[in-house]
C-alpha cells in the first residue's frame, strides 16, 4: 500500500509497541478512572444534572473491531458473527469524557 524502506512484517511488529506507549504515556493525562467515591458521586451528580437520570455513574459502550488474526490463532479471534475482531469497551462520565477504556480482548 504504501512505499516504505521497512518490512511489513517490521511495522506490524513496531505499530502495537507505539500505540502501547502512546497509551501508556497519555492514558493519565486524557483518561482519569475515578478512584474515591466522591469521585463517583460526581460523575452521578452530573448524569442528574444533564440527564436526568439519576445513579448512573457511566454510559457503556463496546465495537468489534475487525481485524486480521495470527495465523496461529485459529478461531480464538472470532466473534458471533464468525468474523475476526478486537473487542473495544468504552465507559463515559455525563460530559462525554472517557473514564475507562479497554482494548484487545479477542473477539468474544
Amino acid at each position: 500500500m504504501y512505499s516504505t524502506r521497512i518490512h511489513e512484517s517490521t511495522i506490524s511488529k513496531l505499530i502495537p509497541e507505539v500505540c502501547k506507549a502512546t497509551y501508556k504515556h497519555l492514558k493519565g493525562r486524557y483518561i482519569k478512572t475515578p478512584h474515591t467515591q466522591e469521585a463517583w458521586a460526581e460523575i452521578a451528580a452530573g448524569y442528574e444534572k444533564n440527564w436526568n437520570f439519576p445513579n448512573c455513574i457511566g454510559a457503556l459502550d463496546g465495537r468489534h473491531i475487525i481485524s486480521s488474526p495470527p495465523i496461529s490463532a485459529g478461531s480464538y479471534y472470532h466473534n458471533y458473527k464468525w468474523t475476526s475482531s478486537i473487542v473495544l469497551l468504552g465507559l463515559v462520565d455525563a460530559n462525554y469524557r472517557f473514564i475507562y477504556i479497554n482494548v484487545g480482548v479477542n473477539g468474544r
